[in-house]
């Protein structure tokens, strides 16, 4: 055996999981032959046996499936799959039905298929340190716990109580798990375990109960009971409808879950594993598994080792940071920066403006002291460290300033002159620009190498990416370090080039102006907006534009407009930015800030939004024919077209800073896998035709040049 070393020694049985050159112990194919080979081990060696130990070599004590085995399965693969899955829960079952006490030694984190490896022990003991997380995060990846994970979790803790560790996916710490019965002891250091454990197998000697699970006994209930009882039957009623509810259909593996369990608590324990391997087997070789796999684990794994991070530059954390603007962003930044310990000077026009911004961690920081979320003294702190301040030459000796003012570039070139001879020496400048090109707002700076974009999204407190753009001048070591701050934040970095509207706000604009261009042809607003939800994007894309400002798109369009021509070009406006620019100057709406745009806002405390009547006799047309299929097909095709361009044209250098970046920066549907893996979870042939139809009908947004269609084969993942 390679990934397991098993000992035998006075009547105990020691199996140490230890996958030789991996930093973790993995579910790999390796792994799977020695668990047939070790279990084979204890059955010839049973007489002798009177406990069994479950340990790690690791650091970690397991981490779960081998991933990229998933991704190369096929529907083809189906029936092998389920055949492996049913031989290691046979495995496990050997070894827990054995008559022997099993103990599994948690050192460390047991994460997915690692969990599921700890609950084959009936004695659990875990090293008490809130670092370790424990749980079966599946549900995220697109898969669900088919090495026994759901029919134990569910058996352990009932058909209610188990479902936010299932259908959620939450993590939990060893303190947690003690006190919800899944852990039976702590210990203060890993060398600790072997000894407990060893006690906890002499003091079981003779007691049949500490030799199985609790189900195996012939009068054990389920927590809370059986679908039968009416209560949980009541409960279970409306469960599938806010499931979908949540997921719109679009995610297979919660509503796997869920039928799994139900299924699974109605009938014998063999059964219900059966069960739980053909609902694994079906999500293992489907299309969202692999899409979730390959972005939400590789990609996102791809972005925190630092894939895009210039190499040969320290790592790095700005001590003292300064913001100029504290409006929505500015003081949006604050808060989270102080939060983590930077010091940060908050500077605007006024002291009045600037104590606002810094009120605004105020509010954020006391609702979490109200929910008991943080300790007052932790508020003081994180307080003390935001300087509120209409003096400019507070800035002094800052490692980083952002400006965050308004976006008009003789505005923005203002603040830069004025407040970047104030930075510490080595230090750097940012601009929070969302669509101003990078290279052309250097231009006001002393050192254009020392010159980046930071875009933060808002709000900052909750949105994860902040999106890094190198003009041509910045040079590595800026890039490196902005990584590194955003990082520091525990935010999620991409790394792009610059170009106008760079990637999210370029993309983000394709997706809003399609579904404006399809209210000028005259497809009702109601329909737009609901294939914007159907097809799995947060809301419609004429809410989106209420939220964000149709003044701000028509802002935008004139700046644009006013760049070519100082280039000697002009700017063709299409069908959606016209609609818009109608919409703010003809009509007056200019989004929910002011009261109204493609949406009326009741001023009633609770009342919903609705669809601002005018829409249907301004631009619908009766005699318009559309479906829901290629409204739908339009607004992800578009984006996903969008994508493709910038990579090609190398504003985007990597897939995973595009599939990341189209998630957590403008919403695109995670069940994709984000924008090119859309493009390669179906095929590329097959998004090239479809893409091709729509460009025939509905104009050059959705046209891919023999370039752009290079790019996306180039850039195709191998597993």
């Amino acid at each position: 055996m390679k990934t397991i070393k098993y000992q035998l020694a006075n009547g105990i049985a020691t199996l140490t999981f230890d996958e030789p050159d991996s930093p973790v112990n993995t579910m790999c194919a390796q792994w799977q032959q020695d668990m047939t080979a070790v279990t084979a081990q204890v059955l010839k060696d049973k007489a002798g046996i009177k406990g069994i130990i479950l340990a790690s070599a690791k650091s970690t004590f397991f981490a779960g499936a081998d991933l990229k085995a998933v991704m190369r399965l096929t529907p083809a693969d189906a029936q092998t799959a389920y055949a492996e899955i049913e031989l290691l829960k046979k495995n496990f079952r050997t070894l827990e039905t054995l008559g022997v006490p099993v103990v599994s030694c948690l050192n460390g984190a047991a994460l997915g298929g690692g969990w599921e490896v700890a609950l084959v022990g009936h004695h659990r003991i875990a090293v008490d340190d809130k670092k370790i997380q424990f749980g079966l995060p599946e549900v995220t990846l697109g898969l669900l716990p088919g090495a026994s994970g759901v029919t134990k979790m569910t058996r352990h803790l009932g058909l209610l109580a188990a479902q936010p560790y299932l259908l959620e996916g939450k993590l939990f710490g060893p303190r947690e798990a003690l006190e919800i019965g899944l852990v039976h002891a702590l210990v203060d250091t890993p060398d600790k375990l072997q000894e407990e454990a060893l006690a906890w197998i002499t003091s079981s000697q003779g007691d049949p109960l500490n030799a199985q699970h609790p189900w195996e006994a012939k009068d054990y209930k389920i927590p809370g009971g059986t679908p039968a009882n009416p209560k949980i039957a009541m409960a279970l009623s409306v469960a599938p409808a806010m499931l979908k509810k949540q997921t719109r259909g679009l995610y297979p593996a919660p509503e796997a879950i869920l039928a799994c369990m139900v299924e699974g608590a109605q009938v014998d324990m063999e059964t219900a594993l059966r069960i739980e391997s053909r609902y694994l087997a079906r999500l293992m070789t489907g299309a969202n598994a692999k899409a979730m796999i390959n972005t939400f684990f590789f990609n996102m794994n791809a972005i925190k080792s630092g894939q895009s991070r210039p190499g040969g530059v320290p790592r790095y954390k700005p001590a003292r940071v300064g913001l100029l603007g504290a409006g929505m962003m500015g003081a949006g930044i604050a808060y989270v920066q102080a939060g983590k310990g930077i010091s940060t000077v908050l500077r605007d026009v006024s002291q009045d403006k600037a104590d606002a911004g810094k009120a605004h961690s105020a509010k954020l920081t006391q609702a979490r002291v109200d929910k008991g979320r943080m300790s007052a003294p932790d508020q003081t702190a994180l307080l003390s460290r935001i300087q509120a301040t209409d003096k400019v030459t507070d800035l002094a000796g800052c490692d980083l300033i952002i400006e965050a003012v308004f976006e008009r570039r003789d505005l923005k070139a203002k603040v830069t002159q004025e407040a970047e001879p104030l930075l510490a020496d080595g230090g750097f400048f940012a601009s929070n620009t969302s669509t101003l090109p990078i290279g052309s707002l250097a231009t006001a700076s002393a050192r254009p190498e020392k010159f980046i974009g930071i875009h933060f999204f808002s709000p900052v407190d909750k949105m994860k990416l902040v999106e890094i753009i190198r003009g041509k001048e910045t040079d590595d070591e800026t890039v490196a370090r902005a990584f590194d701050y955003v990082q520091a934040l525990g935010k999620i970095p991409i790394v792009v080039n610059d170009s106008r509207g760079f990637y999210t706000s370029r993309t983000f604009g394709t997706f809003v102006m399609e579904g404006a261009a399809m209210l000028s042809e005259g497809i009702p607003a109601a329909a737009i907006e609901n294939a914007g939800i159907q097809c799995g994007m947060p809301v419609g894309p004429l809410a989106v534009l209420d939220e964000t400002a149709l003044s701000l798109s028509v802002h935008v369009l004139d700046q644009t407009r006013a760049d070519f021509v100082a280039e000697g070009m002009v700017y063709q406006a299409t069908p959606g930015e016209l609609l818009v620019e109608r919409m703010v100057k003809e009509l007056d709406r200019k989004g929910r800030a002011t009261g109204g745009g493609f949406y009326d806002y009741p001023p009633e405390k609770g009342a919903k939004k609705s669809l601002w009547p005018e829409l249907k006799s301004l631009f619908e047309k009766p005699d318009t024919v559309w479906s829901i299929i290629d409204l739908k097909d339009r607004l992800l095709y578009r984006q996903a077209v969008e994508t493709a361009r910038c990579l090609h044209e190398n504003v985007l250098t990597s897939v995973h800073d595009a599939n990341i970046g189209s998630i957590f920066g403008i919403g695109f549907p995670a069940w994709t896998g984000g924008a090119m893996q859309f493009i390669y979870g179906m095929g590329t042939e097959t998004f090239f035709r479809r893409a091709d139809e729509l460009a025939r009908q509905y104009g050059a947004g959705f046209d891919l040049s023999p370039g752009v269609k290079a790019t996306i084969k180039n850039h195709q993942p191998a597993y």
